[in-house]
């Protein structure tokens, strides 16, 4: 039997440099209900990153808040830069990877949502705008924390049942955009998507 032999030319390998290549961001959701074990999992993915940027969504309003803010910051570690936000994700996704982030987590959106609903603000448009950017620019990967809060029973008041079905649809949301969707229950991630 004869070999068969193939004469097309090879061409050289043309390598593109890193700096021209379009990276769209990885984007995780991590869900599950108040001490299910979200942020501490957030936290383990980015354990290798180089310089990770933690967008905090709270703000101490009370002692209390206060504390668990400053329980967040030292489980963190000073590795870890923090960016205060309570509106605007968008700018300070854009800001984070501005400063050279290579790896997000945006903490959390339950939070956050609820920082918008209360200041009146348009979350569908700045939760749009923030999947916007990471689907468009050069950005590190990203990890939203948030609260599954539709398990539960019927809330009582208009503004708590507004504010189940807005977080419910925010999660929805930001679900069909990511590449992965973790459950935390009792500190165990499943991964669903």
């Amino acid at each position: 039997m004869e070999r068969q032999t193939c004469s097309a030319e090879i061409l050289p390998h043309r390598q593109i440099p890193e700096s021209k290549m379009r990276k769209k961001a990885k984007i995780i959701l991590a869900t599950g209900g108040a001490r299910s074990g979200k942020s501490s999992f957030a936290l383990s993915l980015g354990k290798s990153s180089r310089h990770p940027h933690y967008i905090a969504t709270g703000w101490a309003g009370d002692d209390e808040m206060a504390e668990r803010i400053e329980k967040h910051r030292m489980e963190r570690g000073s590795r870890w830069t923090t960016v205060e936000e309570r509106f605007a994700l968008s700018k300070a996704l854009e800001s984070c990877a501005e400063a050279g982030a290579d790896f997000i987590i945006v903490d959390c959106l339950t939070v956050w949502l609820s920082n918008m609903m209360l200041d009146g603000r348009d979350w569908r448009k700045e939760l749009s705008a923030s999947l916007k950017i990471l689907s468009s620019r050069n950005m590190p990967s990203t990890v939203f924390v948030s609260n599954e809060v539709g398990c539960g029973i019927v809330p009582g008041d208009k503004l708590s049942r507004d504010f189940r079905d807005n977080a419910g649809t925010v999660n929805r949301i930001v679900a069909e955009s990511a590449h992965e969707v973790h459950l935390c229950s009792c500190g165990i991630p499943v991964r669903i998507k």
